[in-house]
């Protein structure tokens, strides 16, 4: 596998989170005869990750000995992959390279995409090349247009007509990427719970009657090699066992995670999941 400048520089790192985008790839990297060396944040990735692959635990506030770790192993391609919800500072507990560079950015006045935004920026200060999981994965993409079986109507393309102006209204102020729409009511934003999270809270927000579509887009200028909208099997499991009708999501600008078992797992809850542009 090429690196973001054309060229294989040891082993790919991955600076990993939860969920099945970091196993997505170090399959990859599998299949393409790359090594990977996988630094896992303590309380956000999961054991079954790292199984088999040369690898260290590190916790998220202690900078220093994650960066001497991946520059031990030889790595100087980087990619931040998976889920991790934002410590406070208390829980955080920087060690003094990450004290350092939190006084300089502002911990608390910047929203996650702007956290994410200086984390890549000093990561490439520190002489790292960090590449986007789209540009490693290459057929991730979510196309345009339905996936499955199964089309959206006229009521649920009206709610995700309006989730698609309201998921933008909070991507620009740097609050989430989705939200639930159900009826042209808001059941939910997405907060710092996730997506995952705002399923399972709109569950018990539902009303009588059809619908309830979760839509998901980027934020605008947001980091793309730090936190692309993902969507994948999980993401269809939730939505169908939360009684909506569907999913929608930005087409281009969002991962597809395993998409024969996103339509399988759609097909089979009678639910759509579809690419749409959002202007």
């Amino acid at each position: 596998m090429a690196s973001a400048d054309g060229g294989t520089h040891g082993p790919l790192g991955i600076i990993a989170g939860g969920g099945s985008l970091p196993r997505r790839l170090i399959a990859r990297c599998r299949d393409e005869g790359r090594a990977v060396f996988v630094l896992a944040l303590e309380g956000a990735a999961e054991a079954p990750t790292v199984a088999g692959v040369p690898h260290a635990w590190c916790r998220i506030g202690a900078a220093a000995a994650g960066l001497d770790m991946l520059r031990a192993q030889g790595v100087s391609e980087l990619v931040l992959a998976g889920g991790i919800n934002r410590p406070t500072l208390a829980m955080l507990r920087p060690d003094w390279r990450a004290a350092k560079f939190l006084a300089r950015v502002g911990y608390r006045a910047l929203g996650d995409d702007g956290l994410l935004s200086a984390i890549v920026k000093e990561l490439e200060r520190e002489g790292f090349c960090v590449t986007g999981a789209d540009r490693l994965l290459g057929d991730a993409e979510l196309p345009e247009g339905a996936l499955g079986a199964v089309m959206p109507d006229a009521d649920a393309a009206a709610d995700i007509g309006r989730g698609l102006r309201l998921a933008r209204a909070i991507g620009a102020l740097d609050i989430g990427q989705a939200v639930v729409v159900q009826q042209g009511l808001v059941l939910g934003v997405e907060a710092i719970e996730g997506t995952d999270g705002l399923l399972r809270r709109s569950a018990g927000l539902r009303r009588a009657g059809p619908g309830g579509v979760l839509v998901k887009v980027a934020k605008p200028a947001q980091e793309s090699r730090a936190d692309r909208p993902t969507i994948g099997p999980q993401t269809v499991a939730l939505a169908a066992e939360c009684g909506l009708v569907g999913v929608a999501a930005e087409a281009g600008a969002t991962l597809l995670l395993d998409r024969a078992e996103v339509v399988r797992r759609a097909d089979a809850a009678g639910i759509f999941v579809v690419g749409v542009r959002a202007e």
